[in-house]
């Protein structure tokens, strides 16, 4: 057996070297593991030998011409990658394929110029959870702007009248026509980065319903522990430990928990909130540079 082994071995080199002996290319490639979940970024590895120049071909409609190179998928299939190493007029393509499932949880993606933000759902509120996905799958908030930001709050977006609005145009009072009842869940707080459903006041809304489509990210400040215990005082809550560590060490607005219904959480991309919050805005807190989104739904 272990002579059957080191003949193959041995007959797969010398074909490599009367290959490269007659000036003809080898294409060969690895990738990183074996299983990846959406959204995965999968490092690929070279091992192609004589070639001058390589054109990879993911299998997703993306492509790149490095030696070496690493490629992220957003959604779960079965990919078909082709790396080809060219010398000269000579071509030799090597496939391989690989899987990419679909993640457990709901994820969407919020891309700006700013940065990409990624996004656990909450399967603890359905109703915003299911509506938010519907909209981003038909294009809704492609385009839409982030048309109030108030630095050490929230960054608000999703009117569907901000697309294309005009400089120093109003903005805020736009959805897709109907409201979503409050979903209120204890596990679901204001922590930095948490996706928020925003709504109309309670004098006009004393049901607490969420807009159809507009939503707000948390930034908010860290809190001392008596800013935290008074927030606990006004709003009858008692947060669990890991909550209460958060909100002292990443921060949030406690002020808002059970009056605005939380529906998911940022996971990756943190940072991309701060820079959107430290832009200058108008009176209206509308950024002078607009800040345009595009959502995808991570399946």
């Amino acid at each position: 057996m272990m002579t059957r082994q080191w003949t193959f071995f041995s007959l797969s080199i010398l074909c490599g070297m009367i290959a490269a002996s007659c000036g003809q290319p080898l294409a060969d490639f690895v990738y990183d593991k074996a299983e990846h979940t959406a959204p995965a970024l999968v490092v690929f590895t070279n091992k192609s030998k004589g070639a001058e120049r390589y054109e990879w071909d993911f299998g997703d409609g993306n492509t790149s011409s490095n030696a070496s190179t690493k490629h992220e998928y957003k959604s779960s299939g079965n990919y078909a990658v082709a790396l080809k190493a060219i010398k000269g007029k000579k071509t030799v393509v090597a496939t391989k394929r690989i899987l990419v499932k679909a993640p457990l949880d709901c994820l969407v993606e919020i891309e700006t110029e700013y940065g990409t933000m990624l996004i656990r759902l909450s399967n603890a509120t359905p109703q915003h959870r299911d509506n938010f996905i519907e909209l981003a799958e038909e294009g809704y908030f492609d385009g839409l702007l982030f048309h109030r930001v108030i630095g050490g709050f929230m960054i608000q977006g999703g009117d569907p009248a901000s697309r294309n609005a005009q400089p120093g145009e109003a903005l805020g009072m736009g959805g897709p026509g109907y409201t979503i009842p409050a979903e209120f869940v204890d596990s679901l707080v204001h922590v930095k980065g948490a996706l928020c459903a925003a709504r109309q006041g309670d004098e006009v809304n004393p049901e607490k319903r969420s807009s159809g489509s507009q939503f707000y990210l948390v930034q908010g400040k860290p809190l001392t522990k008596d800013e935290l215990d008074m927030a606990e005082a006004r709003r009858g809550i008692r947060y669990t430990k890991p909550q209460r560590e958060i909100y002292l060490s990443d921060g949030g607005t406690p002020q808002l928990d059970r009056a605005y219904t939380v529906f998911g959480q940022v996971i990756k991309g943190l940072d991309v909130i701060d820079r959107i919050a430290e832009m200058d805005t108008d009176p209206r807190n509308r950024p002078l540079k607009d800040v345009k989104m595009k959502v995808r739904v991570i399946k």
